[in-house]
């Protein structure tokens, strides 16, 4: 298996979701094009119930994630319910291949529009052609061309090995910017001293680091960059044993107010959160949202949103310093709602702000996607190291990219 596969979480990597009909072969194509039985195949209509995924590596996309979604056309309670949970994937989906067979367009058209009413790239993909002869082979592939406004590619080919057609055309429809993404960006370069402040708390025991620190640890090694590691406790000494000054510093945001006062002035200083903003989210729309602090009460409304599904704990950032610092700060009637995983409210007009977490967890279209729901509904957003570097007055000299 390649390093780069094990090393790459699923948020970083390109979503790829398979999109079609009950049996119009999404599952087969998942499993042709992965070379392993990820999904159950059957003629059985509603076989694939919950989004499916698989990672893989392909070469010139690098690592990937394909999904295999529950036919856009299930019906009943439960189908209505399979129907809800592949519209979620719509949330992450980076590029779509839509399975047809040719046969229902009507349906197939309207599942076009609603991907590219999300401004998702589609890939048509023509399935079952080995049961057509090559006369109806070409009118059903007319057909399905007329719809989507370009050939569709043969699952047939696919499913014989012959993939590269296939990546290929996903290549050329990747979003302009998906390898220009940096998460430290400009901050600093070959041979700049860079110094980590990483408190290790419950959400970080023994024998590990959060997701965060190890993606800027990566950045930080590909760039040439020379690294220091402390914690907040040992900051002053680490000062004191370095040579020159670190070009930059990025800290933990709870600590923010216990690093400030040290930073050397010619240091430039984040956090870890607050890189997350701008790799993961829209940081203006987070600098935008962090505004709202300043009119928060004592009976406003605020909903936290954190990726990670995990059980509460005592020093939980979210669930528990968060809603303490909001409600010292503004009062202990200020309401928080808090939310985790793919879990997010329909109906957002009850909140005054939303603060999320740095989102490591999910890809950057999920979180565009939080964004864009939050924007058009008016309701600031921002995210936890944004807010808590503006509850700390500091926002204003902070970097960020």
């Amino acid at each position: 298996m390649s390093s780069s596969l094990i090393q790459t979480p699923r948020s970083d990597r390109l979503h790829i979701g398979i999109f079609g009909r009950r049996n119009a072969g999404k599952s087969s194509l998942i499993n042709s094009i992965t070379g392993q039985g990820v999904s159950i195949v059957s003629a059985l209509p509603g076989t694939t119930t919950d989004p499916v995924y698989k990672s893989m590596e392909i070469p010139g996309l690098g690592p990937c994630v394909f999904i295999d979604t529950a036919g856009y056309d299930d019906e009943g309670d439960i189908g209505s319910a399979r129907v809800e949970s592949t519209r979620t994937v719509l949330q992450s989906t980076d590029i779509a291949l839509l399975v047809t067979d040719g046969i229902d367009m009507q349906c197939d058209k309207v599942w076009l529009d609603i991907l590219r009413g999300q401004n998702i790239p589609v890939i048509p993909v023509h399935s079952h052609t080995d049961a057509l002869n090559a006369g109806e082979r070409h009118r059903s592939s007319e057909a399905i061309r007329k719809v989507f406004g370009q050939v569709p590619l043969s699952a047939e080919d696919i499913r014989t090995g012959h993939c590269r057609g296939l990546f290929d055309t996903i290549l050329s429809m990747l979003p302009p910017d998906w390898e220009a993404k940096s998460i430290t960006g400009g901050l600093c370069g070959t041979g700049d001293l860079v110094l980590l402040v990483m408190p290790q708390d419950l959400q970080a025991p023994k024998g590990r680091l959060i997701l965060p620190q190890v993606q800027v640890i990566r950045e930080l090694l590909d760039k040439g960059c020379a690294i220091m590691s402390c914690t907040a406790e040992n900051m002053e000494s680490a000062l004191d044993s370095l040579s020159r000054n670190p070009r930059l510093i990025i800290t933990d945001s709870q600590v923010f107010a216990r690093v400030w006062p040290l930073k050397p002035a010619d240091s430039l200083l984040t956090s870890f959160s607050v890189l997350m903003a701008g790799y993961k989210g829209d940081m203006q729309a987070f600098l935008n949202g962090a505004k709202a602090l300043a009119s928060l009460g004592p009976h406003s409304h605020v909903l936290i949103a954190e990726a990670c599904t995990h059980a509460p704990i005592n020093e939980d950032i979210g669930r528990v310093k968060l809603p303490g610092i909001l409600r010292s700060r503004f009062g202990q009637s200020l309401s928080v709602d808090i939310v985790s995983g793919k879990s997010f409210p329909e109906h957002l007009e009850r909140y005054d702000l939303i603060i999320h977490c740095g989102g490591c967890m999910f890809n950057r279209r999920f979180m565009l996607s939080r964004i864009a729901k939050a924007t058009e509904k008016g309701i600031p957003i921002c995210n936890y190291g944004v807010a808590l570097a503006a509850l700390n007055g500091i926002l204003d000299k902070i970097v960020h990219v």
